[in-house]
């Protein structure tokens, strides 16, 4: 049922979102516009051949026939994106083009923020995160909210708020996680890009999932606030899923940069901004191949034969691979993330439930979030001490390593997509089980959290069923030019962008 709201936005233009978008002949508003990226789109807006309410009101009838299928949107703000369009013109370098913000941690004042979770559901923000007025300034229209799991806890976008994410390339498997829902609203074109934020790998596996690009910026890049300047004890980082290349460069662009009060920020931009470096061709790089995890979990030959395809590629385009890992303990920085993850998530918890007076339980958190509560509780300030001794030590190893290799070249995952249910937050096994299951999976992403590196996942690799592989780059702190540039070069050697799922 579309509420009033909705049907406000939709009403003027129902011909235009029942007809084939742009004389296409499909079935979908919309199809015809998925050859531009959000550039390409604003700059048609910018020459009048489309206007800015057409491609919302595209996005909007394309959302609301897809989502039935996928569950990505968690909120919507059709009618807020339809007065933004009533004000002032569009401008910016994406002016006018749809866009849709993580419900997760990304606030707009008065709307709703409830991070996949029963516990905040009907919460609203006081306050617009510095990011999100940095999206406005940009020229985007933001008109609805993606979904999460419960406060980005997994790697798959399911959760009892809002029901399962599922991949439009296999419904019956996930889309990636955190940002399950930013990758499917960009997957299936409801948008060229959306919003995500990465704490353990959430830009880059639903990237890997669906076929897209998704790039972590460095630690301090992109703002966090307010109200806070950092999330997860800075392991967390905010930027974009996107289908081209330099959208991602072009995003940074807009939105890097230190806001007041921030804790620390990353190194200045290169001289003309991340899209003019990303369309410079590198200087040969030195790669180390790494298919083999710290923890030496098993990786699916699928996976690793992705990465060695994607090293093959690299040299033929003049950079150099060899074989070579840094000497990292997985049991100490996992201990030591699951530390500070867990008291976070723990003091969010309790704060939230002495707002609302009640006592936190199964009735507003799903089985593994109330595990993580019950771990964060039992950390104390000394262990949160060692934690943050144990990845500054790693930071300094992957320095070190990263002196005489410019990237690390290896799988995003160690499976193609999952079947839904294995790594939810309701699963159906134990505690361990669950931890098992979910660091099996992902166990290269998380140490550029770790550390603070930029890292990225590049659609270079597909299943025998046909489903996406990524590929993931981790470079040097601060150096998001380098991996745009091999990433442009990439997308140039082997296009991507028509590469979609049939819906």
């Amino acid at each position: 049922m579309i509420d009033a709201s909705r049907r406000a936005v939709l009403s003027g233009l129902a011909a235009l979102a029942a007809a084939p978008a742009l004389g296409s002949g499909t079935s979908l508003p919309g199809d015809d516009l998925q050859q531009h990226d959000a550039l390409a789109l604003a700059a048609l807006v910018r020459a009048r051949k489309l206007s800015a309410r057409e491609l919302l009101t595209t996005a909007i009838a394309r959302a609301e026939a897809l989502d039935p299928r996928f569950s990505f949107m968690a909120q919507r703000l059709y009618e807020q994106a339809a007065r933004q369009l009533s004000g002032q013109p569009a401008a910016g370098p994406f002016g006018g083009v749809p866009f849709l913000l993580k419900d997760l941690n990304t606030h707009i004042a008065g709307e709703l923020t409830e991070g996949g979770s029963r516990l905040f559901k009907g919460y609203r923000a006081s306050a617009s995160s510095e990011l999100v007025l940095r999206h406005q300034r940009a020229g985007l229209v933001i008109f609805g909210k993606t979904t999460s799991p419960e406060f980005g806890l997994t790697g798959t976008t399911e959760n009892r708020l809002t029901g399962a994410t599922r991949n439009p390339w296999a419904p019956d498997r996930i889309a990636g996680g955190s940002s399950g829902g930013a990758a499917v609203a960009v997957a299936a074109g409801i948008v060229p890009m959306a919003h995500a934020t990465d704490g353990g790998g959430s830009i880059r596996l639903p990237a890997s999932c669906c076929g897209l690009f998704g790039l972590k910026p460095s630690r301090g890049r992109v703002p966090m606030g307010p109200p806070r300047s950092e999330g997860w004890g800075g392991l967390s980082a905010h930027h974009v899923i996107s289908r081209s290349v330099r959208d991602s460069a072009a995003m940074l662009d807009v939105t890097a940069g230190i806001e007041p009060g921030s804790r620390y920020g990353a190194p200045p931009p290169p001289p003309g901004g991340f899209l003019a470096a990303a369309r410079r061709k590198p200087r040969a790089l030195r790669l180390a191949l790494m298919t083999r995890p710290f923890s030496g979990s098993p990786v699916d030959p699928q996976c690793v034969a992705a990465a060695e395809a994607a090293a093959r590629l690299c040299e033929q385009l003049g950079h150099h691979v060899e074989i070579a890992a840094p000497a990292i303990d997985p049991a100490a920085i996992g201990m030591a993330s699951f530390a500070i993850i867990a008291s976070a998530v723990a003091a969010d918890i309790e704060d939230r439930a002495k707002l609302l007076n009640i006592t936190p339980g199964p009735d507003v958190l799903e089985p593994i979030t109330l595990a993580f509560l019950a771990y964060g509780r039992s950390v104390t300030g000394r262990d949160l001490a060692r934690a943050n001794n144990t990845l500054q030590a790693a930071a300094l190893t992957m320095a070190q390593f990263l002196t005489s290799h410019d990237m690390i070249l290896s799988p995003t995952l160690a499976a193609p997509p999952l079947p839904l249910g294995q790594i939810s937050l309701s699963p159906d096994c134990d505690f361990p089980t669950w931890g098992q299951r979910a660091a099996a999976f992902t166990p290269f992403a998380q140490i550029a959290n770790l550390t603070g590196q930029p890292a990225m996942s590049v659609p270079l690799g597909s299943s025998r069923d046909g489903l996406p592989i990524g590929v993931m780059f981790t470079g040097r702190y601060g150096d998001e030019a380098g991996l745009l540039q091999l990433a442009m070069q990439l997308e140039t050697a082997q296009p991507w962008a028509q590469r979609r799922p049939t819906l």
